[in-house]
């Protein structure tokens, strides 16, 4: 087996990955794998939990399920848009019928990038259409499109804004030093910063450092030695005049964390579900169609602001995406226009075994 990478435009023909935009797409080119298998090589096998999400990208494969049936995926076919097997524990045996290449993301990283993507039109909405933040649209929204932000649950976006704090500082001044305990990380709201790193350790005061980078407005600083706990790796000095907004240790930990949502497992969703609730699937329609759970509704993610005053307030729903990761976006944002939502923990691919009784 050996290991490349593809375009991506191969990409946008992939479902639920074509739902993403340009910059998250060119975040997942980053974490792709491509994979390339010789004829009679076994991509998976039934029962396998490898959380991985699987599309094919040339050639041929075969699937036996745990029934005995047999089909076959050609790169290209409507079938090959969509993932290879995707249910964990795996249904199928995969194997390649000719040689073949596929392209591997890690399930749950890929539905947290689904989630966060969908999750931050919601917030550039916002942004664009409150005037308190006429001034501050460009950095802010540079800022949504930051990697770190993947780390910081969807339903936390805005909260991060409300505890950032502005410092005005002038050309020159030391913001963070090398060798010092993190208490806190930056953005940049106006101004350029500069990063340089003394080559033989912290040195306070020493002039032997050496320049490594220039940061813009919209761009993160400092969060790295307290995402690690270990003291600072470089000196940021400011290259102008400018504003920075703090947000202080506490507030970033808080921040990371998951905010308080509701699960249930497959006998509590049942319970509910007899008791008059309704599953809602929030995966993209495309999705939907290929799995859905019967009786289900499905508000993808994406349109779920608009889609969502045609839920009922008097009825209790159980959301469910792929991972949880959706659904538990879904659910925060349900709270909030005051509805009674609950998320299956772990999604379908966690509890694909005991759903029988649903699938259409």
């Amino acid at each position: 087996m050996t290991r490349e990478s593809i375009d991506k435009r191969l990409l946008q023909t992939f479902v639920p990955v074509n739902a993403l935009s340009g910059d998250q797409l060119d975040w997942l080119l980053d974490q792709q794998e491509v994979c390339r298998y010789e004829a009679g090589d076994v991509l998976f096998r039934q029962n396998d939990r490898d959380n991985a999400t699987l599309y094919l990208l040339s050639g041929t494969v075969e699937l036996f399920s745990e029934r005995g049936e047999r089909s076959e995926v050609r790169a290209g076919d409507g079938a090959s848009w969509h993932p290879l097997g995707h249910v964990q524990p795996r249904r199928d045996d995969c194997r390649a019928l000719t040689e073949v290449s596929v392209v591997r993301f890690d399930s749950f990283r890929l539905d947290t990038i689904l989630s966060w993507d969908q999750s931050a039109g919601y917030v550039i909405l916002d942004i664009n259409a409150n005037a308190a933040y006429q001034h501050d649209r460009e950095w802010m929204i540079r800022l949504l499109k930051s990697n770190l932000f993947h780390r910081v649950p969807p339903s936390n976006i805005l909260e991060i804004f409300r505890r950032l704090r502005a410092r005005r500082c002038q050309q020159g001044e030391t913001i963070i030093r090398q060798g010092e305990q993190a208490d806190c990380c930056y953005i940049i709201k106006e101004g350029v910063c500069e990063v340089a790193i003394h080559l033989g350790g912290p040195a306070p005061g020493s002039r032997a450092e050496t320049p490594l980078a220039l940061l813009e407005p919209g761009q993160w600083f400092g969060e790295e030695a307290l995402l690690s706990g270990t003291p600072r790796n470089a000196t940021v000095t400011m290259a102008t005049d400018g504003i920075l907004m703090r947000l202080d240790r506490q507030d970033f930990e808080a921040l990371l964390g998951e905010p308080a949502i509701r699960t249930l497992d497959v006998a509590g969703a049942r319970v509910r579900l007899s008791a008059g609730a309704r599953w809602l699937d929030v995966r993209t329609a495309d999705e939907f169609d290929q799995q859905p759970l019967r009786d289900a509704l499905n508000m993808p993610l994406a349109g779920l602001r608009l889609k969502s005053r045609l839920l009922d307030p008097a009825r209790a729903y159980v959301a469910y995406c792929d991972t949880g990761r959706r659904s538990a976006t879904a659910a925060f944002l349900l709270k909030n226009a005051g509805l009674d939502v609950f998320v299956l923990d772990g999604g379908l691919n966690a509890n694909a075994d005991n759903l029988h009784e649903y699938l259409e």
